[in-house]
């Protein structure tokens, strides 16, 4: 099974909540509204009904409002899809629809035909967009909801507030009163501990907040993200019955994360590999595995040079056994597990 094979069946086996549409006053643009508890990123899509250019991807926080496209709406068609953060714990959510719509995890801009198989674009994949009923208007808003509703933007900024301040282990009080007071208390320890200024906007809170849970969320299968400054290529090497394959290459940009495996680990070791121009050696280790410069599944780790092959060492991770793991890999290479603030 190849990378787009993975990153597509993962994204289809989650449930898709139902997108709020609302014809908002606005400029004359695209804006996204986001009032639900989670971090979202949204991608749209614009053009004729057979083909469309699709972009990606806008981030909106719980409360507030984005705008996606800077420009009168005069295509024949919209499609916007969007997911939930991967710092968010549990499985991901996403908002979308049936119309098959070519889009990369990191950013990207592409154009292709609608339910194009395969996609053209190497590491690109079809996710399922949901149409916009603009009715032809230049300027429009689009409101994300949830099933847990909430009555208002600011309402939906305070839960998105509690969802991630609980999950790096602070402990919100049920109750508006109570909820509000320790509320306040967690986030001024978070911005001390963190040394956000006072001044920081919603914005700049949430960006904190969400690369701290990345630290500390593990959802079921691989992850690798990267928190260094530069583009990272990684690979990584499993068993697989009673042998070993290797796979590559996951490209991650800075500040993104990619999901390399979507089942729940075993106990078997998986191993990693991650390379990056300066540094081709940025993560590796003294267990060899077979690569190649293309994108590769490769069965067997023996023989390497005599199958024509490059050999490379990767680093053992994930000795705890557990469903989950998050690779972080920064400038200097594997950032070990961090545990959860007491």
């Amino acid at each position: 099974m190849n990378q787009v094979q993975r990153v597509r069946r993962f994204v289809m086996a989650l449930a898709a909540g139902a997108a709020c549409l609302a014809a908002c006053p606005a400029e004359a643009a695209l804006h996204l509204c986001d009032q639900t508890s989670y971090v979202l990123y949204a991608a749209t899509g614009a053009g004729a009904p057979d083909a469309v250019t699709s972009q990606g991807w806008t981030r909106i926080v719980p409360g507030e409002c984005a705008t996606a496209l800077a420009e009168p709406l005069k295509a024949a068609a919209y499609y916007v899809y969007a997911r939930s953060s991967d710092a968010d714990a549990g499985p991901r959510r996403i908002w979308g629809g049936t119309a098959r719509i070519c889009a990369k995890y990191s950013g990207f801009v592409l154009h292709a035909a609608i339910a194009a198989t395969p996609c053209p674009d190497a590491g690109s994949m079809p996710l399922p967009f949901a149409p916009l009923q603009t009715g032809g208007a230049a300027d429009w808003t689009m409101t994300f909801s949830e099933q847990s509703h909430f009555p208002t933007l600011p309402a939906a900024r305070a839960a998105g507030l509690d969802r991630l301040l609980t999950q790096l282990g602070y402990k919100i009080e049920a109750g508006p009163g109570s909820s509000s007071a320790s509320r306040d208390a967690a986030l001024q320890n978070f911005r001390t501990r963190v040394k956000l200024p006072a001044t920081a906007d919603s914005g700049q809170l949430f960006a904190a907040l969400e690369a701290e849970a990345r630290k500390v969320v593990t959802p079921p299968g691989y992850s690798i993200c990267n928190d260094g400054h530069a583009e990272i290529w990684a690979a990584l090497g499993l068993r697989e019955g009673a042998g070993f394959i290797s796979r590559g290459w996951w490209d991650v940009p800075p500040g993104a994360c990619q999901v390399a495996v979507t089942a729940a680990l075993g106990r078997d070791l998986v191993y990693l590999f991650v390379t990056r121009h300066g540094n081709p050696r940025l993560v590796n280790g003294p267990d060899t595995f077979c690569i190649a410069n293309t994108m590769f599944d490769i069965y067997g780790r023996e023989r390497c040079t005599q199958r024509k092959l490059a050999m490379a060492g990767f680093r053992a991770t994930n000795h705890a056994g557990l469903p989950g793991y998050i690779a972080h890999i920064d400038d200097k290479g594997l950032v070990l597990p961090q545990a959860a603030p007491k």
